[in-house]
């Protein structure tokens, strides 16, 4: 355990970043808007708590994206009646404010279909391991609708902003997600062939790319850890993809070119260490490695920031960012556990 025994509890950091009403802010800085909640981070952000055996705090949070979108399933069901035209503001939003849960009305990339898939994913994930989520019929209703969603909005094919909420192409990532989330719901719901189907052929076609524009991207991870939805084999192509082109000193980059917080380079994020470190949790000199880099990434109280500027020890002013400390707890827990065979 190289974080554990740290002097500020991983854990603690990202408590102090969920509300009353179970949502997490990204991070606690105002400045940059990241004080607000996305359904991503919050998905991710159970992953966290989960390791640390606070299922209270895990139940709180998926109940609060519940929340969320019966607050807009007017929404939802205006998409599923009426798919077109599909102007981006039509579809669910990535972003809310975390204590009314209303929309944040700005042009940020909000067409994130790997959000719903997280989402639809993570119920599933618990409510087969006993953690009860889906409260009522309502709550059972909404998830028919998400389903819907993704049915009428053709995830398979739709361009969405992706992961790194940037141009719209159809992101690997993003379909995986979706594929993910609706064969885990089937253990709830029922979800027809011709909504999973499409979306399989779709990751396919793209893999082991991310898009038509990118081959190695860090969010391609996600295919492997949590969602387990790709063949040992592109398993093993995406990570030595992600190894051989984006491991860096302090993080790992998103892609080649990454232009968001660039300085000299492309910026390193400190949750693709842990990721890493995750996927690789039963290969020991893997993990440690991973470990060690992810230990050396923290700051001096614990935290792991967003990012650091490229080449550099600075690190931006997203920290603590919720989304990698929660991958660093798990991680912290990973050893001897890996959704990889080695």
């Amino acid at each position: 355990m190289l974080i554990a025994h740290h002097p500020m509890n991983p854990v603690i950091i990202l408590a102090g970043l969920q509300h009353h009403n179970g949502l997490f802010s990204a991070a606690p800085v105002r400045s940059t808007g990241y004080h607000r909640a996305w359904i991503r981070d919050t998905v991710y952000a159970t992953y966290g708590m989960e390791a640390a055996g606070r299922y209270y705090d895990v139940v709180r949070a998926m109940h609060a994206l519940l929340n969320i979108l019966h607050k807009h399933r007017y929404k939802i069901q205006w998409m599923i009646k009426q798919p077109a035209p599909k102007h981006s503001y039509r579809y669910i939003h990535a972003r809310y404010d975390p204590l009314t849960g209303d929309e944040i009305h700005q042009e940020w990339g909000n067409k994130q279909h790997d959000a719903v898939g997280a989402l639809l994913f993570r119920i599933g994930d618990l409510q087969e391991k006993g953690v009860r989520i889906v409260r009522n019929s309502q709550d059972l209703a909404l998830l028919y609708d998400l389903v819907d969603y993704l049915r009428v909005v053709e995830y398979w094919h739709d361009p969405d902003n992706g992961m790194w909420e940037e141009a719209e192409e159809v992101h690997a990532s993003s379909v995986g997600a979706c594929v993910a989330g609706l064969k885990k719901i089937r253990s709830i719901i029922h979800v027809a062939d011709d909504v999973v189907r499409p979306g399989e052929l779709a990751l396919q076609a793209l893999l082991p790319s991310e898009s038509a524009t990118r081959e190695a991207d860090l969010a391609l991870l996600s295919l492997i850890y949590p969602y387990n939805v790709v063949s040992e084999n592109m398993k093993q192509t995406i990570l030595r993809n992600v190894e051989n082109q984006l491991v860096r000193e302090r993080g790992v980059i998103r892609y080649s070119g990454d232009q968001y917080y660039w300085t000299n380079a492309e910026a390193e994020w400190t949750l693709g260490l842990a990721w890493l470190a995750i996927i690789y949790g039963n290969v020991p000199h893997k993990y440690r490695f991973f470990m060690e880099k992810l230990k050396n990434s923290m700051t001096e109280n614990g935290e792991l920031p967003e990012l650091y500027f490229g080449n550099s020890a600075v690190h931006n002013e997203n920290t603590p960012l919720g989304w990698a400390q929660s991958l660093m707890i798990v991680a912290d827990s990973s050893q001897g556990s890996s959704p990889v065979s080695v």
